[in-house]
């Protein structure tokens, strides 16, 4: 045994948790302050020590060489000598930058230089905090009022103040809290939670949200409560028209409707990163369009401005949802009455149909089918496609791991090139889908594309960026 070998293991591991432990505080200083660091896309607020650490581990097969904290840690330290404003800098990106200049410039002279724009001193994003009120309180809205909670901050952005249900019983209020507070795929709640009755409300974090009873839209007078020009969220997918979803408008102190799933007609379907030019100032009606869409379009576009689909196929792999029966039963869809658990069903997705409607170019190219599988969360896309040119696996691989690195889609799209990922480890995921590299197959101008997605979590963080933009809370990114 190389006992000098195994000392040296386990010291430079040691002493890299120290500058770790050492970060946490001034990640959470930053954050205090407006800024959101990251590394290479993963965050790094709300994290421990050991976070930190596998976030710099992921670099490697982004890097093909791991990325320290022995060197991340002295740009950390420099960001909080500076007086900056709100922004997302990713401190991975800026130390990689560094290391390849050539100009022997001092790093923090790097540093400031390179965060000029944002070194103006601190300021509060917006004017006021922007209400937010979700209709609906079940898979995705606990999921949504968690990413809500979790980005609070200061308090100057986002602040959900309320969210709307059907009253199921006497301790009603106790069951709503205790569902955001334990979740069986998601974990436990990051932080403190408590009741107060004579508000009917959950306090979570601080953020006290009271539970509204009603049955119907226009029914709540949001400005009762203090509510005003709020965005509203309807999770029920209750409504799915103009007509249905203009109802909550009608409710005094509501300003913006997100629908979270397809809406018919003319709603905007929206796939942030994608089409965000829908996001008009003179809209107020929007839909989220669907989990599946949203994991699929973003690669779907990215394939076709490179390569061109002439045609192809979509199958996906979801998970149950709450919508199918646990055990066989009656259900008015075809094969959704068999057991959920023990059973694939074959059933049909409007993603094929709906891409259309973000991607207008690939209008008649897609088909589409769903298999529902016996897991219940993290879904699997299987991408058919007939190319305009030929190509290879290393050429399209290296274009989509180059996408999820730095463009427009890299908070949509991520990149994977593990040998043993499976869907367990993709709950959490805060990227639209995840492309499985290992998986891709290419046959001159035909390949077959494998992207995973956590159909809740992922999703929701879709939805949560439509609020951002819809809120004007977009934080510059940096590096540029």
């Amino acid at each position: 045994m190389n006992l000098a070998k195994q000392e040296a293991y386990f010291k430079d591991w040691k002493e890299r948790e120290e500058l770790a432990e050492g970060m946490l505080p001034l990640v959470g200083r930053l954050y205090r302050r407006g800024v959101v660091t990251t590394l290479y896309g993963r965050g790094l607020v709300h994290g421990s020590a050991i976070d930190i650490l596998k976030a710099h581990r992921f670099a490697r097969q982004i890097l093909e060489n791991e990325l320290s904290v022995r060197e991340t840690s002295p740009v950390l330290e420099i960001m909080n000598r500076l007086d900056l404003a709100p922004a997302r800098v990713d401190i991975g990106k800026l130390t990689v930058r560094y290391m390849a200049q050539s100009t022997g410039e001092g790093l923090e002279d790097f540093v400031r230089r390179e965060l000029a724009s944002i070194n103006i001193g601190q300021s509060p994003v917006l004017a006021e905090p922007r209400d937010v009120v979700l209709y609906g309180f079940g898979r995705i809205g606990r999921l949504v009022a968690r990413i809500l909670l979790e980005k609070t901050g200061g308090g100057d952005k986002l602040r959900l103040r309320a969210a709307v249900v059907r009253k199921g019983s006497d301790d009603d209020l106790m069951k709503r809290a205790s569902l955001l507070r334990r979740d069986s795929i998601h974990g436990p709640f990051h932080g403190a939670i408590t009741i107060d009755e004579e508000e009917n409300a959950i306090v979570a974090n601080g953020n006290l949200i009271r539970i509204i009873y009603a049955d119907a839209p226009e029914k709540v007078d949001y400005t009762a409560y203090g509510i005003n020009n709020a965005i509203l969220i309807d999770n029920t997918g209750k409504w799915r028209d103009r007509d249905g979803l203009s109802r909550h408008l009608q409710a005094p102190g509501i300003a913006k409707v997100i629908l979270t799933a397809p809406g018919k007609g003319d709603i905007p379907n929206i796939v942030y990163g994608v089409n965000n030019e829908l996001i008009a100032a003179d809209e107020a009606v929007f839909s989220a369009a669907s989990c599946t869409t949203n994991a699929i379009v973003p690669v779907l576009k990215a394939v076709h401005d490179r390569f061109g689909i002439v045609n192809g196929h979509v199958e996906t792999c979801h998970s149950y949802t709450n919508d199918q029966n646990l055990i066989d039963n009656y259900h008015k869809a075809s094969r959704r009455g068999r057991s959920a658990p023990l059973n694939m069903v074959i059933t049909e997705t409007g993603a094929a149909k709906a891409v259309a409607k973000v991607l207008p170019e690939l209008t008649g190219k897609l088909t589409g089918n769903a298999i529902r599988v016996p897991t219940p969360n993290v879904s699997l896309a299987i991408l058919n496609l007939s190319l305009a040119q030929e190509t290879s696996v290393g050429e399209i691989n290296g274009y989509l791991r180059d996408i999820s690195l730095d463009s427009p889609l890299q908070n949509q799209i991520d990149y994977t090139n593990s040998p043993e990922v499976v869907s367990s480890d993709f709950v959490g995921s805060r990227h639209a889908g995840v492309v499985d590299s290992l998986a891709t197959i290419v046959q001159g101008n035909r390949c077959v594309l494998y992207v995973w997605y956590d159909n809740e979590f992922g999703y929701s963080c879709q939805v949560m960026r439509i609020v951002q933009r819809l809120a004007g809370v977009e934080l510059p990114r940096l590096p540029r």
